[in-house]
């Protein structure tokens, strides 16, 4: 037995345990009639015996029933069924009209339930503590009686401070300590397991909350930060169509052909624009959606300086990846296949930071003993870009590397480029070891600019 214990908190809020279902209600209905059952063949085989063959036998139909069908109710009001089974499981002792078998059983049940089920930790302690004090003191007063009734086992000699009687008072006393110890420990373990569970299901609906909150905000940084390198893009094109303008308006009377190259340099410009505008327009369209709450963070990324701007680097800046990778520690190759072409300035960038990130999460993921290939596919159609590795797949999520695909930040962020310039990306551990991140871009079609 153990002192009152202190209320269960979660998060500043005393937990109560929830009632059990439908199920759960059920379970102890068919509990309490196979207890029933038991009670009352247990009762025949006794009274077989000789065994209350004073007591009339409507006693023990009407005793049956009264200690067995309240444990249906154990778990909605487990303190007035304990104190059922208590007086019955008394009653039934004193007229000898019950058993000593079956009955001891739907007790034990009965104030176990208290423990744990009971709502409030003090009424279960306080209901316990009258039962087991009840119990002990009915239980002493016998011993003490009968210690004075020679007909009452008389084999049991009562001389000495140790006597054959005394021993027995022990065992019994010794018997009823485990008994009700048992059902007073086992009923506050099953309790405190309820709570631990209850905290368990809390917090890990807490961090399902918090990482869902952390997945929209890093998508709405990424989409911010794509926004940023949109408009460094369309800026230099503006620019460039402002400046072949103003070029043509002066020499158009004077040099026609001058003009004209530089008409065509603002058809090049104009396209370029739309095409990057029409391929980034619906994944910055959902930003919106992402909730103030997610955007906030991100919006500081907006007041950078703009000479830190990367919309530069391209396809043909990614062997300066593979050297500062080979030199960093992790041997890397590169292979071109094809003829490269012009690709649209987003589609460089997406390809470049894709073999930036892959490559920074073999040093950090595959092991010392790594090593990459980095290979660059072109055709009329696509840009294929592939990075693999000789390494381990470990599970670091948050890093861009994981056996499930699309749990990492990394890999969010490359989800989000190759989606923002019309590609299709693949990641995935290969089946003969090692890590695939594999992406392809659709090459831009000449169109005809709006007008």
């Amino acid at each position: 037995m153990s002192a009152i214990p202190a209320p269960p908190v979660i998060d500043g809020v005393e937990w109560v345990r929830p009632r059990p279902g439908r199920a759960g209600l059920r379970n102890d209905l068919v509990l309490a009639l196979v207890l029933l059952v038991g009670l009352s063949a247990s009762v025949v085989l006794y009274r077989i015996t000789g065994w209350g063959e004073d007591s009339p036998w409507w006693a023990s139909v009407i005793w049956v029933p009264a200690m067995s069908l309240p444990l249906a109710a154990r778990r909605l009001q487990p303190e007035i069924v304990a104190l059922v089974a208590s007086v019955a499981f008394i009653v039934g002792a004193v007229t000898m009209a019950g058993e000593a078998l079956i009955s001891n059983i739907c007790l034990f049940v009965a104030i176990y339930t208290v423990g744990a089920w009971g709502r409030s930790r003090r009424r279960a302690t306080i209901v316990r503590g009258v039962i087991v004090v009840g119990m002990f003191a009915w239980l002493f007063w016998g011993l003490i009686f009968y210690s004075a009734v020679q007909d009452y086992l008389p084999d049991l000699p009562r001389d000495g401070a140790l006597s054959p009687y005394v021993a027995y008072g022990l065992i019994n006393v010794l018997t009823n300590l485990l008994y009700f110890g048992g059902a007073w420990y086992f009923g506050d373990n099953a309790y405190r397991s309820a709570r631990s569970r209850a905290e368990l299901e809390q917090r890990t609906a807490e961090l399902a909350t918090e990482r869902e909150r952390t997945r929209v905000q890093a998508v709405a940084i990424e989409r911010l930060r794509i926004a940023r390198e949109l408009h460094d893009v369309v800026a230099h094109h503006v620019s460039v169509i402002g400046v072949q303008a103003g070029a043509a308006r002066r020499v158009l009377a004077k040099d026609p052909d001058a003009a004209s190259a530089s008409l065509s340099a603002i058809e090049s410009s104009a396209r370029d624009a739309v095409d990057e505008l029409h391929r980034l327009l619906g994944t910055l369209r959902g930003t919106a959606d992402t909730g103030e709450v997610a955007v906030a963070p991100a919006l500081a990324l907006m007041d950078e300086p703009a000479i830190t701007s990367t919309s530069t680097r391209g396809v043909d800046r990614i062997d300066e990846l593979v050297a500062e990778s080979t030199a960093g520690g992790l041997p890397t190759t590169l292979a071109i296949v094809g003829e490269p072409r012009p690709v649209s300035p987003v589609v460089g960038l997406s390809a470049f930071r894709i073999v930036q990130e892959a490559l920074t999460n073999v040093r950090k993921h595959a092991g010392a003993a790594a090593t990459a290939d980095v290979r660059v596919r072109w055709s009329d159609e696509t840009l294929e870009i592939e990075v693999t590795n000789t390494g381990s797949v470990t599970r670091a999520v948050g890093h861009g590397v994981t056996d499930v695909p699309g749990n990492g930040l990394g890999q969010l962020g490359m989800r989000e480029r190759v989606a923002a310039a019309g590609g299709t990306i693949e990641l995935g551990p290969r089946a003969r070891g090692g890590y695939l991140v594999r992406a392809r871009f659709p090459m831009r079609r000449d169109e005809e600019v709006p007008k």
